[in-house]
């Protein structure tokens, strides 16, 4: 049972090390030849996990070798545009001026169903509305709707707009995330200060805190 328990953890920590360095990505993403190799590596490890009598480099190997081909397939699509087309594909166009092409749908056997389906999923009921629909290299459809379709932003009434930027996260579970502080040029007093006004004492009372860009702090407490 040891033996099993240790194998089982060699083995997990070598695919989640394996996908970690592949890359973040979610499985509406993966490229086809991503989806396969990690399909693969999940087969792979599961054989010398329920059989103890198959020695763990049998399945440690290939696993390997399939990183190794992916990494490679990668660099090349990253690096030659040609090698990009044939290894990934290439994006199809659904829906051109308000127009259904029939003849690419047929090719790629994608149905009228399917494509409402995925137009009603990006808040789209008219197929007139659309100026394009592509379908992309890894499943997913992109959508662009006519000018005059569009939702209103403050740059088309010349509204402009302070910047925003991204909060930073300085607690989480009542730890303190000293160098996001100093990211944002502040420090632990006067994160405490900031809260004793609110009469919160203790750090370790604060569930989560960020500070956004204007240097304003929001923080949550813990549920008693």
């Amino acid at each position: 049972m040891i033996l099993v328990i240790i194998r089982t953890l060699i083995l997990y920590t070598t695919v989640v090390i394996v996908l970690r360095i592949m890359g973040k990505r979610q499985i509406g993403q993966l490229q086809p030849y991503e989806l396969v190799v990690i399909i693969m590596i999940s087969e792979l490890a599961a054989i010398p996990m329920q059989n103890t009598g198959v020695p763990i480099l049998n399945g440690l190997v290939p696993i390997f070798v399939l990183f190794a081909a992916e990494v490679t397939l990668s660099y090349i699509a990253l690096k030659s545009e040609k090698a990009r087309g044939v290894i990934c594909g290439k994006p199809s166009i659904l829906i051109a001026n308000a127009r259904i092409n029939e003849e690419e749908m047929r090719r790629l056997r994608f149905n009228i169903n399917e494509l409402l389906e995925e137009l009603r999923l990006k808040d789209v009921t008219d197929i007139s509305d659309v100026e394009y629909a592509i379908l992309e290299t890894g499943g997913q459809l992109s959508v662009i709707l006519k000018s005059q379709k569009r939702p209103v932003e403050p740059a088309d009434l010349g509204i402009a707009t302070p910047y925003e930027g991204l909060s930073t996260t300085v607690v989480i579970d009542g730890v303190v995330i000293p160098e996001n502080l100093k990211k944002v040029f502040l420090s632990i007093d006067w994160l405490k200060a900031e809260l004793s006004k609110d009469g919160v004492r203790r750090l370790s009372d604060v569930f989560f805190a960020s500070v956004n860009p204007q240097g304003e702090l929001f923080y949550q407490l813990k549920q008693s």
